[in-house]
């Protein structure tokens, strides 16, 4: 007793092994490669989407003969079915957290992470031959099965590896780790996808690499020891029976899942309607540079400014992913802060910190600084520190709210049935756009999505210092 009295008091990597950082390391290079998946499309689809959609047959079809009319219908097309694309991956990543979920309790969580893992990678390379928007759709919706169901699989791997002590800290480096995913996606962007030689579908071929990370995982990692007595607890008593989905809404597991699916959902619609915008408005200023150098005003017609604009789409894409670097580097940040900040005020304290924070930075962001070049290389950052970083308590609140034989089902289905809801908001968002509402207005009014999740915290439980229910 008197020795683990000491190991709480102290840092909180004391006494963690040598397998427990491996079981952190395998996790945070599986949701690293997860997160690539996903952003590598919205680091590509300004290339990706329009190369998809003839112009010629949307004239056609919708008998228009002007060009500026065209170039602005065909503008809110792509931004339309761009949305759909991104959509079908949120409605994936739904299904796919809740069925992986679900498996991971059942059969374990390591064969698990190598089934998610081979899907998302082979899915994602599969896309560099897509034709159309609505393959672009289908294969983004197969490639989030395997990204949410990763996830679920990680997140409750590593807590239930690491003590109580440590778990906020595991947990945000776990989910922090999604930085250098966006990372590897603002290269593939930057080098891959903006070089003409070579185009958004290498980019996507890319995303086949993370399939040869199952191979280590099949050799290092063992089930952990709590799932293990889960299973064998199962198996004697078919009440304590793993992974069933309809326990989740019994009890006081309701309530649970209640407000982790709300939280998630929050934080999913404001990521995919707020947080990802952020890039657009330097793309956007490096537009309106390049009109000026061109001596080409913003408000004239659409064929003009394309034309003056089409020598410049290589650094045009530069600005675009300098604005991605900034804001996911303060997302990064966000991320790993979410941790100690969470120790600090507890879970509650710093889910509402970052929400109302969020808010906050969007509005300043998408109705005062958008036309402010020199405030967006400092503001940025700040805006993704809070509009991202309560993701990381998703990997740490979630798996804290359920028994070890319903933990994998239950952080899967919070996190990832969330999505369905945000792809709700994505239609809106959508819809919204092609009725000419602008990106600026569109985020502000989705960022007020953040005053939920500070309403949610009078209502949630919390779990700082305790340990996982069994």
């Amino acid at each position: 007793m008197k020795d683990e009295v000491q190991a709480d008091s102290g840092p909180w990597f004391r006494g963690i092994t040598s397998y427990q950082w491996l079981v952190l390391l395998i996790a945070s290079l599986g949701w690293v490669f997860d997160v690539f998946e996903g952003q590598i499309f919205v680091a590509s689809m300004n290339e990706a989407m329009p190369s998809l959609i003839d112009r010629a047959a949307l004239a056609l079809r919708e008998g228009i003969s002007d060009p500026d009319v065209l170039e602005e219908r065909y503008k809110a097309i792509v931004a339309y079915y761009n949305n759909i694309a991104l959509a079908a991956f949120l409605l994936g990543g739904a299904l796919g957290g809740v069925v992986f979920g679900m498996v991971s309790d059942r059969i374990g969580r390591t064969k698990t992470m190598i089934l998610t893992i081979l899907v998302y990678s082979g899915f994602t390379c599969v896309t560099a031959f897509a034709q159309t928007w609505w393959q672009m759709s289908i294969l983004r919706f197969l490639v989030a099965m395997g990204v949410g169901g990763e996830w679920a699989v990680a997140s409750a791997m590593v807590a239930e590896v690491f003590p109580a002590r440590a778990r906020a800290w595991s947990g945000a480096i776990f989910h922090g780790s999604s930085v250098f995913g966006t990372y590897l996606a603002i290269a593939a962007g930057e080098f891959i996808v903006g070089d003409p030689d070579l185009g958004w579908r290498w980019g996507f071929v890319v995303g086949a690499l993370p399939a040869f990370l199952t191979l280590w995982i099949r050799w290092r990692l063992r089930e952990p020891d709590k799932w293990l007595q889960a299973r064998d607890a199962a198996a004697k008593d078919p009440r304590q029976r793993t992974g069933n989905l309809a326990e989740l809404f019994q009890g006081r597991l309701l309530g649970r899942t209640l407000l982790g699916v709300s939280l998630a959902a929050i934080g999913l619609a404001t990521f995919w309607g707020v947080h990802i915008y952020g890039k657009d408005l330097m793309r956007q200023r490096a537009e309106v540079r390049f009109l000026a150098q061109e001596n080409v005003l913003p408000e004239a017609d659409a064929q003009t400014r394309a034309a003056a604009l089409k020598p410049h789409q290589e650094s045009i894409k530069s600005w675009e992913m300098l604005g991605m670097l900034l804001v996911t580097t303060g997302g990064g940040l966000g991320l790993f802060c979410f941790g100690p900040i969470c120790e600090w005020l507890g879970r509650r304290g710093a889910f509402a910190v970052y929400h109302l924070g969020g808010l906050i930075t969007a509005l300043m962001l998408f109705q005062w600084l958008a036309d402010a070049d020199a405030s967006l290389y400092f503001f940025l950052p700040l805006f993704g520190f809070l509009t991202l970083g309560m993701h990381a308590g998703y990997a740490i609140y979630f798996p804290e709210l359920y028994p070890t034989r319903l933990r994998g089902t239950g952080a899967g289905f919070c996190f990832n049935f969330a999505r369905l809801v945000t792809a709700l908001m994505l239609f809106i968002n959508g819809w919204l756009r092609e009725r000419g509402i602008s990106l600026e207005d569109s985020a502000s009014l989705l960022s007020f999505l953040f005053l939920l999740g500070v309403a949610l915290m009078a209502v949630a439980p919390e779990t700082k210092g305790r340990e996982l229910p069994e």
